[in-house]
């Protein structure tokens, strides 16, 4: 079977147990969906090393590959934070993405090896992964923010569902989304730096006006925003989760409409 098969098949059976915690209070399905998830990632990354040995190059120079990267990057944000705070609830929300993106990077492999990338260092390699791993943890934050509204809204209506009490108490959901932010502003401080080397390395300049690079720093930006503002009085809570929520979008559009269509450099990172 190979690794990518492996490694789809290990989320999906996570997947499965983390949706089944819900609803049931045994130990056993938890243990078993977090111990499962790390197997598929212990798969994953060898699927990435293979696809890296087969190309003689980065596994995330294409579409197909840059999804496969953020489907790991993902997970391990996520397994870690879990680890970190106690708490398995949220693999119902999260493992979905890692499972939906681990599919598409299986299921839209290219036939034809993808042209090497302009560059090929190892401070080039470091800039697009630690760039990834930003996008993953902010995913996270959008999670958590998501959860954190629908809870709120619940508590506002006193209309709890059947579930709402397996998810962390809104104070811990707050906690775990600057957690998620911190790293992903460490993580993307440290990629765009690297990226000004990659950058002045290649094109003689450190900043050539990409959109990409405009982006990344308002994402900076507004993620530092953030993490200040939410620790404030007056934007603790939903005005906090909102404005996660928002940074999220502009994430996206980063991802999506300027890697695609507007970016010079940066087609699928």
């Amino acid at each position: 079977m190979p690794t990518s098969i492996a490694a789809l098949l290990l989320y999906a059976i996570s997947l499965v147990l983390y949706l089944w915690l819900l609803y049931t209070n045994r130990p056993w399905v938890g243990v078993s969906a977090t111990t499962l998830l790390a197997g598929g990632l212990l798969v994953h990354y060898f699927s990435l090393m293979e696809r890296a040995r087969a190309l003689d190059s980065v596994p995330y120079q294409d579409l197909s590959g840059s999804l496969s990267l953020f489907a790991w990057l993902l997970a391990l944000t996520y397994l870690g934070l879990e680890m970190f705070h106690r708490q398995r609830s949220v693999g119902a929300f999260v493992v979905p993405v890692v499972f939906v993106l681990a599919l598409f990077s299986t299921v839209f492999t290219p036939h034809q090896p993808p042209a090497p990338p302009e560059a090929h260092s190892t401070v080039f390699a470091l800039h697009v992964t630690l760039n990834v791993l930003a996008y993953s943890a902010f995913a996270i934050a959008f999670v958590l923010s998501v959860i954190f509204l629908l809870q709120n809204r619940m508590l506002r209506d006193r209309a709890p569902g059947r579930t709402f009490w397996r998810f962390p108490a809104l104070e811990l959901l707050e906690r775990m989304s600057r957690s998620s932010v911190a790293v992903g502003l460490l993580a993307l401080s440290v990629g765009i730096v690297l990226g000004l080397i990659v950058s002045r390395d290649v094109r003689g300049r450190f900043w050539s006006n990409d959109p990409k690079e405009l982006i990344s720093v308002l994402i900076l930006l507004g993620y530092t925003a953030y993490l200040w503002l939410s620790r404030t009085t007056r934007w603790r809570g939903a005005r906090a989760s909102w404005l996660c929520v928002i940074n999220f979008v502009v994430v996206l559009f980063s991802l999506t409409i300027v890697n695609l269509y507007l970016s010079e450099f940066h087609r699928y990172f």
